[in-house]
């Protein structure tokens, strides 16, 4: 386990930001803290087949693929390596002569409520749009991080989700009103779960590309401790109203409270 990020929700949540202003909170990765110790394989790959379209690139991501695969002791280019690893795999490239960082590929079995194919080739603010805030607090200082990366250093952050259920692909297709109505006070321990993915950046030396790796990591909430379900209900209630709305808040919040309490 990582001392610096962890790899389970429970280790997750007290790095991740609680509420606020939006920040980068990024620290700095060993070598042996970039992916994790011992994926799944075989959910790996059931995820892939099951859904061809997890996997989307532009030509641009097909040398970067390539040198990704090797580097992980694997062939098969982007996809390759994101089905030999826990983490799906996004790969970032700048056009010559700018700093604007574009999605060229990705391999994503287990989303968080998007589809590759409407950011693939979308700039890092389009990327981010449904995200209130990130343009004017966080666009800037992401767009020279990126420029800045230097090869052979890592670096990681994490965030979290509330869901309504415990599967690793999480797209949802229901207005928040009808995803979370049949959650109570009672019953929220059981029927919200806490989803956090641990994302890693770092430039490949060869192409210069850069990787965006995302490991998803889901708990119910009865299984947190109570530091991190007190965590959790405090940062409810000091996230932006926007970003509230985004997550439909108003539609389990109360009842985490609730449960939280009791």
């Amino acid at each position: 386990m990582s001392a610096k990020l962890g790899f389970s929700v429970e280790d997750l949540l007290p790095k991740a930001r609680g509420g606020g202003a939006l920040k980068m909170g990024l620290v700095s990765l060993e070598e042996d803290e970039w992916l994790h110790p011992t994926p799944d394989l075989a959910a790996r790959t059931e995820a892939f087949d099951a859904h061809p379209e997890s996997v989307q690139l532009t030509p641009r991501a097909e040398a970067a693929g390539d040198e990704l695969a090797a580097m992980l002791g694997t062939t098969g280019g982007l996809e390759g390596a994101a089905r030999s690893a826990h983490e799906d795999m996004c790969l970032l490239a700048a056009e010559t002569g700018e700093e604007v960082y574009r999605l060229i590929g990705a391999a994503v079995a287990w989303p968080t409520d998007w589809h590759p194919a409407d950011k693939l080739g979308l700039p890092l603010v389009a990327l981010h749009a449904p995200i209130h805030g990130y343009e004017d607090q966080l666009a800037t200082g992401v767009d020279h991080f990126m420029a800045k990366l230097k090869p052979g250093r890592i670096f990681g952050r994490c965030n979290w989700f509330v869901a309504p259920t415990p599967s690793l692909r999480w797209i949802d297709t229901s207005p928040p009103s009808e995803t979370f109505a049949h959650v109570t006070p009672e019953n929220a321990g059981e029927t919200l779960f806490v989803r956090s993915e641990r994302q890693t950046l770092r430039r490949l030396h060869e192409t210069g590309a850069i990787v965006f790796t995302i490991g998803v990591y889901v708990a119910p909430l009865c299984s947190l401790s109570g530091a991190n379900l007190a965590r959790i209900a405090h940062s409810l209630d000091t996230i932006p109203p926007e970003e509230a709305d985004r997550r439909g808040a108003r539609w389990f919040a109360p009842q985490l409270a609730a449960y939280a309490r009791g």
